[in-house]
């Protein structure tokens, strides 16, 4: 077994600490991978105070993570001793069901997360505030040297998380797209909507946002507390993406949707929506969801970022200030990612 440090939470809802702990031996596919950066995602918020329930203690979360290869098994054929790479959200999959054919591996019933897992063999995944970790070639991936690595840490899940649905739904030059909310996810979105051309609206309870929104590429700011502004976007979108984690109404901005409009949930809310059927039904409207990225998608993404130069805005910070970071993203009180130096643990 290899020995690795990272912080954890050792119960719910208790701060991170130091913690010792145990990954496998790299099996003969496997890449050992020197962790450099690691995003805080929300979900890592989530998952320590196991606000989603079911949660496995003590946990190590993290998976956004970027790093090195500095072993390999003798299988491994992707990689060199040296290179770059990344891990997101997956650890590994069935490789066989037909989520696993379809490129959808993010779906696999039988799929290990990177932290927050059971094994086979009963062992719990840990994440990225660690040092180092052990995985399948076939789920890490590739990043390119002219990118600023610690800001290439988050697009492993707020990244994908984004650009996934714009990809799905062809989100492209002459679309209009309303982007709710500008933070982790909202500002990725933005990065990627106006590189594919679309034309961004940003509607947002905060005016103080205004500017960050339009210096990102947004060419229209909205606040959604103001009616009069609301009323002025009514039926003006092909497509909205709501990036808000927190419980609201969103009968309002289905409004600003046109005919055929699709409204995408990626923000995750934790209690169910409250939708008007007459909201849907006048405008032919769709409400849709997407969830990160299979591992072709995630290599796509990546290689876009390097062809248009898109990395995460970050805050870097000390392993031993985890504690007040989540505090500090639970506030909002962050432009736009935490992303942990691993070489401070």
């Amino acid at each position: 077994m290899i020995q690795v440090k990272g912080y954890a939470a050792k119960k719910a809802n208790q701060n991170l600490e130091l913690w010792n702990f145990e990954r496998n031996n790299i099996g003969d596919n496997d890449v050992l991978i020197q962790i450099l950066y690691c995003g805080v995602c929300h979900s890592d918020l989530h998952a320590v105070t196991n606000h989603w329930g079911e949660g496995t203690f003590p946990l190590v979360p993290g998976h956004e993570i970027v790093g090195k290869v500095v072993e390999m098994g003798k299988n491994v054929k992707k990689f060199n001793i040296g290179d770059l790479a990344a891990v997101g959200t997956q650890l590994d999959s069935c490789r066989k069901c037909e989520e696993c054919e379809n490129n959808h591996e993010q779906f696999c019933i039988q799929g290990i997360q990177t932290y927050g897992s059971v094994t086979k063999n009963g062992n719990i995944t840990q994440g990225g505030y660690s040092n180092s970790i052990v995985i399948n070639e076939d789920f890490s991936f590739h990043i390119s040297k002219k990118l600023y690595l610690p800001a290439v840490a988050p697009l492993l899940c707020a990244g994908i998380t984004t650009y996934s649905p714009l990809k799905k739904w062809k989100v492209g030059k002459g679309d209009k797209l309303a982007v709710i909310g500008l933070g982790g996810l909202g500002h990725m979105a933005i990065k990627f909507a106006v590189a594919l051309g679309a034309e961004v609206t940003v509607i947002s309870t905060s005016k103080n946002k205004e500017l960050a929104a339009k210096e990102l590429g947004a060419k229209n700011f909205i606040i959604s507390k103001d009616e009069n502004q609301m009323k002025s976007v009514f039926h003006s979108f092909d497509f909205i993406l709501d990036t808000i984690s927190q419980n609201h109404d969103i009968n309002t901005y289905l409004e600003t949707l046109r005919t055929n409009g699709v409204y995408i949930n990626v923000g995750l809310p934790p209690e169910p929506w409250q939708i008007s059927s007459f909201s849907l039904v006048v405008g032919n409207k769709s409400i849709t969801g997407s969830g990160v990225g299979g591992l072709k998608e995630v290599q796509e993404m990546l290689d876009f970022c390097t062809e248009y130069n898109i990395v995460s805005d970050i805050e870097l910070i000390d392993i031993k200030n985890i504690n007040e970071a989540f505090v500090r993203m639970e506030k909002g009180d962050v432009r736009y990612r935490f992303v942990i130096d691993m070489s401070t643990l």
